[in-house]
């Protein structure tokens, strides 16, 4: 199937529009067009601005043995050096939402020994703040910006039972309520606009052939790479045997491993991931959204309000429009 292009004139740049705001005020050419096949900034471990800086919150269970060991006896040393390599986004949900992210990357745990059933994100250590408080902000903002729609994943469920995952699916759909989208609506703008649906749940778990306002996993291409060249080498190789039918996200998120931490001690992942912009978006910019072979649809990144990274991914979008003099 190829791509379909569009006859419009495009008045205001696609990376000019408000970031707030901007399936809003895409052209209505773009309306009608599946969200899979749009181009789409999305903010990978979303909700690592609030990881628990004190005491309280041990380090994942995900995380190696001896990291997990040394930082029982040695915290004071050892948690430092844990948060500059967790924290993959700085602003808040609100923020990144503001700055125009539309994606989020949700991982789900419950605290090792807490008797209550509340959730928490993670990413090397726990959030302070619990997944129905952010839930709520993300509905608030919703409520503030109607045409604006969302796609949340959540994924790397850690210490959930099955009462647990009743408990969140309960408080998603509490939550959003009428806002979640059913799996079997067609999802463009227009058509979400007209049923007032602003919310596509993604839930990494098979309780999702229970529920109709769950969406299936959506394909996540992790390149699990610490350099920019050797990411992209990885999704030009991925490309050439198509893209994913619906939703998937290329990531292009670094990933340190103990090598590079060891030979950068004095960095951090902000800073690794701000040097390597430039030529990751450099790449992003040649990328075409659409359904043809080698097409992209939702972009994930680290620290996604702190570059020209979201008007990038929104900018792609005008390739699906045919310019007219």
């Amino acid at each position: 199937m190829s791509s379909v292009v569009l006859s419009e004139v495009c008045e205001v740049p696609l990376k000019d529009l408000p970031l707030d705001n901007w399936m809003a005020h895409l052209p209505n050419a773009l309306w009608d067009i599946p969200l899979c096949n749009l181009s789409i900034p999305g903010s990978h471990n979303a909700i690592t601005y609030c990881l628990d800086k004190n005491d309280r919150s041990p380090v994942d269970l995900t995380q190696p043995d001896v990291l997990q060991k040394l930082d029982k006896y040695m915290k004071p040393l050892i948690r430092p050096f844990v948060y500059k390599w967790a924290i993959a986004q700085e602003c808040t949900v609100k923020e990144q939402l503001d700055g125009g992210v539309r994606y989020c990357d949700l991982r789900i745990a419950h605290r090792p020994n807490d008797s209550s059933t509340d959730l928490y994100f993670y990413h090397g250590v726990y959030t302070t703040i619990t997944v129905e408080t952010v839930l709520k902000e993300i509905r608030e903002w919703l409520d503030a910006h109607p045409r604006e729609v969302v796609i949340l994943s959540f994924s790397h469920f850690l210490g959930l039972s099955q009462e647990l995952h009743n408990i969140l699916i309960s408080t998603i759909k509490n939550v959003f309520a009428a806002k979640l989208c059913l799996k079997s609506v067609p999802v463009t703008l227009r058509n979400l606009w007209s049923k007032g649906f602003q919310v596509i749940i993604s839930y990494e778990h098979n309780v999702v052939n229970c529920h109709s306002e769950l969406w299936s996993h959506i394909p996540y291409w992790w390149a699990n790479k610490s350099k920019a060249e050797a990411l992209i080498e990885e999704f030009e190789r991925r490309k050439q045997s198509g893209r994913p039918a619906g939703f998937f996200v290329t990531g292009i998120n670094l990933t340190e491993d103990l090598k590079y931490i060891c030979s950068h001690p004095t960095e951090s992942l902000k800073d690794m991931v701000m040097s390597t912009y430039p030529t990751l978006l450099a790449w992003v910019k040649e990328q075409r959204p659409g359904s043809n072979t080698g097409s992209i649809n939702i972009i994930a990144g680290d620290f996604v309000t702190e570059s020209q990274f979201v008007p990038t991914v929104i900018a792609l979008n005008e390739k699906l429009l045919k310019r007219t003099s």
